[in-house]
């Protein structure tokens, strides 16, 4: 099983990444087709938290990953508790879907382009009240004294997880030494947590801690049991600005992939990687459309890479956890440049496709220019398709905010089915636990009608589509079954009866 989550990607993210797919291969784009577009079953997802109507990405991490929604900045956690309380944690802790099937000794893996302790990658592994919670260095003095431990720690000494990748060194390093690529201290007092997660594993496995891009070209795969990859000191960057250094999503997905499909010869083939594509949020919280656009179409490529890899036996759910306020407006004509302009509004001044409800930009450029001309900022002679343009927003906001739409949900394989509609976030995990054989279904789910009767407890540990295999689908209805009455046969023959009856009743 594979989850995507594109961080922040609204629908209207999605079709931005489409119409751009196809304009910069000289297309229109309109007419584009994404790899997920594909998939054969689409549902949209109710975002919000138990306590927010619009959400974060700690309560929705929550949601899609345990099948439990929470309140905003929690992870793992249910909604019992108080945020940023450690002393109302105990008890409340909900396992992810990823520690489940962990659990049931498959292996699994996270890839992320953000801070691998971030909220969406942090929601795989972790129980604390507050998404801040990263380093020690940033556990308030309640915390530390109700024992309660931070992301990273949680992460190396609480879990085995196979494989790791994304950014956020400085998280793992103490204050006291130096980052090897930027010269900066880490964040933490208490140890060294790369030091540890080698210790861990040096006489159990072949563990490999890399942090560039072609330490990552050349791994030995067949020689490699745990990866650990941290190629940035905070954020991986954003996809059309990467260093050498910095592997794409795709590559590090591949790789990810090649290694638990690897160590899950022994369970099946079964695995659960969770691939997020989280720089996608950061583009629209910095109103850059084009860095949003740009890594959800790095996500794209990373979904193709997957498919190419895998069979149509592999379960691939993609969702993102919010929406963003981008809207996409005017009317362009067929083909106009997603970032580019309109021409005009009723001040006779362009403005962007895209654009944005909140955002630093209405501090910085909106409100003085309506105070000095009386309207917005006119961006003629502005290049807006460069990097780093940030469209125009409406109310001033530091950050741009999340927006509490609903989102899209892409999915094919083994059980995909069961995405169809409207779901609660939630619901995504169960689809997950279900064909997995995990967590909630571990038992219930063999009783499904396509699978023989006969099982063992050992049959538990094989998934309901291994078993049916082997031990073979139950029979095909054959023409004296099929003339049986079926619902519809008996309402036809109910209604024939009473218009029997009605007639003879006239007649008489």
């Amino acid at each position: 099983m594979i989850l995507f989550i594109g961080d922040g990607m609204s629908v209207g993210t999605v079709t931005g990444v489409r119409i751009w797919k196809g304009q910069k291969d000289g297309f229109t784009g309109e007419e584009s087709v994404l790899e997920y577009d594909k998939f054969p079953h689409f549902g949209y997802s109710k975002t919000f938290n138990t306590n927010s109507q619009v959400p974060d990405s700690a309560g929705t991490a929550t949601a899609y990953l345990t099948g439990v929604k929470t309140k905003r900045r929690v992870l793992g956690l249910d909604a019992g508790i108080n945020v940023g309380d450690c002393a109302s944690t105990f008890g409340h802790e909900v396992d992810s879907i990823l520690k489940m099937v962990k659990n049931n000794g498959m292996p699994v893996g996270i890839v992320t382009t953000t801070r691998i302790t971030h909220a969406s990658p942090g929601g795989c592994y972790s129980h604390v009240p507050e998404r801040d919670w990263e380093a020690d260095t940033e556990l308030p003095q309640e915390a530390v004294a109700n024992g309660c431990k931070d992301i990273a720690r949680q992460m190396v000494e609480d879990n085995d997880i196979d494989v790791m990748m994304g950014g956020g060194r400085y998280r793992f390093y103490m204050e006291s030494q130096t980052d090897p690529d930027t010269g900066l201290p880490g964040a933490r007092k208490d140890k060294d947590l790369i030091a540890e997660w080698q210790q861990k594993y040096q006489n159990r496995a072949s563990a490999e801690y890399i942090t560039k891009r072609q330490q990552l070209l050349d791994l030995d795969i067949e020689n490699t049991d745990y990866l650990l990859g941290l190629f940035s000191f905070s954020e991986i960057n954003f996809d059309i600005e990467r260093t050498p250094d910095e592997p794409t999503l795709a590559e590090m997905t591949e790789v990810a992939i090649k290694i638990l499909q690897k160590k899950s010869k022994n369970s099946g083939g079964r695995y659960f990687l969770f691939v997020e594509g989280g720089r996608v949020d950061h583009g629209h919280h910095f109103t850059e459309a084009k860095h949003a656009i740009t890594d959800g179409l790095a996500l794209e490529v990373a979904i193709a890479k997957a498919k190419q890899l895998t069979t149509s036996n592999t379960l691939m759910v993609l969702s993102s956890d919010h929406g963003h306020t981008m809207s996409f407006a005017g009317y362009p004509k067929r083909g106009n440049p997603i970032f580019g302009k309109i021409f005009e509004d009723a001040f006779k001044l362009p403005y962007t496709t895209l654009g944005y409800y909140t955002g630093r930009n209405a501090y910085t450029h909106l409100m003085p220019t309506f105070t000095l001309k009386k309207h917005r900022t006119d961006i003629t002679n502005v290049d807006t398709e460069a990097n780093e343009y940030e469209q125009q927003s409406f109310v001033p906001s530091v950050y741009e905010t999340h927006g509490g739409e609903d989102v899209a949900i892409f999915a094919t394989g083994p059980w995909s089915h069961l995405i169809h509609s409207v779901h609660e976030q939630h619901y995504i995990t169960h689809v997950m636990m279900f064909a997995g054989c995990v967590g909630d279904y571990f038992d219930t789910c063999r009783d499904s009608p396509y699978i023989s009767g006969a099982l063992t407890d050992k049959d538990a540990d094989v998934p309901a589509r291994f078993r049916a295999k082997s031990q073979g689908q139950p029979p095909v209805p054959t023409e004296s079954s099929a003339s049986l009455p079926s619902p519809l046969w008996q309402t036809i023959f109910t209604v024939v009866l009473l218009w029997k009856f009605t007639v003879k009743t006239l007649i008489e």
